[in-house]
């Protein structure tokens, strides 16, 4: 296991990109276990300056969150996006799988071709399966970019209503159909807050 740790990690340090177990499987020996040989690697960077992280499906070496400041100048690329990119990428986030059509209805606005298309070019979005509904739609979901750039596992790591509303980031104010709640309820924990605001692709199925 010790032999098999070394080459995870040497494949992880190499990779320019997350790798997942069966890519790291299938380059590895016969009747090599990579996932054991993950979970030791997590276990002997904890603390270090660099981590063993899950994203997605996939496991990349990343700095240790506390030490990100100093490869800020290293790293650290501006492009802005649009208020509308913004927009639609939460929502796509929150609420994947989500049609233009869906966007649109929660936006309050149309969306343009343009913002769909950045958000495609940076790969923070990707297309999902289509609806079985008439038209038979395209749907947009996050992709493990968008997830390894926010230092996310998952899209049910992001944070939920409480967290944003503390944050600063919402506004205070129950939304639409929850009128007449009490502050007491506004506080539900935060596995509750993330129900209501994301939705898992295969609920479309």
């Amino acid at each position: 296991m010790g032999e098999q740790e070394r080459m995870v990690e040497a494949i992880l340090f190499a990779s320019a990109e997350p790798v997942t177990v069966a890519e790291l499987n299938a380059r590895m020996p016969h009747g090599a276990e990579a996932a054991v040989a993950l979970e030791n690697l997590q276990k002997r960077y904890e603390g270090r300056g660099v981590e063993l992280r899950k994203v997605g499906e996939a496991w990349a070496m990343r700095t240790a969150s506390d030490l990100g400041f100093l490869m800020q100048k290293e790293t650290v690329e501006t492009r802005k996006l649009s208020r509308a990119a913004i927009e639609t990428l939460a929502i796509v986030a929150y609420h994947q799988p989500v049609t233009r059509a869906e966007i649109e209805e929660i936006r309050g606005v149309s969306v343009s071709r343009g913002t769909v298309d950045q958000l495609l070019e940076l790969e923070w979005i990707r297309f999902g399966r289509r609806r079985m509904t008439p038209g038979r739609p395209v749907t947009y979901v996050v992709t493990q970019d968008f997830l390894d750039h926010f230092g996310l596992e998952s899209a049910r790591d992001l944070p939920g209503l409480k967290e944003l509303r503390a944050a600063g980031l919402l506004d205070s104010r129950p939304p639409p159909g929850m009128v007449g709640l009490g502050d007491g309820e506004d506080e539900a924990d935060d596995s509750q807050d993330q129900d209501e605001l994301f939705r898992e692709e295969d609920t479309d199925e």
